[in-house]
């Protein structure tokens, strides 16, 4: 789909490309217009870190193949890799049951995380309570 681009960009004028009106339906954005997106490793399944996807971002992952987000700290949009040359291809793409969060499946080359680690979970495991199984029986 496509929208007439007011911007005043250079280019402007030319029809811009939207998302899909009957997914950006579906969609339930937070106050500031985003969606939570979850990056998982397609191959072991590990969660590899969250990011932030409004309907620009997530065209553009759904159609060129590549992970972007919306960079809530730099107002910009980032496709991952591009400065770091840790690269996410996507593989799949999920809404969740309430239409506020996405799921997305890549192909990581690097590590996932901006301070270098596979993850950006790595190293943040919380002490919590863990039930046995007598203790999990209602």
């Amino acid at each position: 789909m496509t929208a007439p681009d007011t911007s005043g960009a250079p280019g402007a004028g030319r029809t811009a490309p939207t998302l899909d009106p009957a997914l950006a339906a579906r969609l339930k954005h937070d106050g500031a217009g985003l969606l939570t997106a979850v990056v998982q490793d397609a191959s072991d399944l590990r969660v590899l870190m969250v990011g932030w996807m409004d309907d620009e971002a997530l065209r553009r992952t759904l159609t060129t193949g590549r992970a972007t987000y919306w960079s809530r700290s730099r107002g910009e949009y980032w496709r991952k890799g591009d400065t770091s040359g840790h690269v996410q291809f996507v593989r799949s793409v999920a809404l969740d049951c309430d239409g506020d969060t996405l799921l997305v499946q890549v192909d990581q080359v690097g590590a996932a995380c901006h301070r270098g680690t596979d993850t950006c979970f790595d190293g943040g495991d919380l002490d919590s309570v863990v039930l046995t199984e007598k203790e999990r029986s209602l």
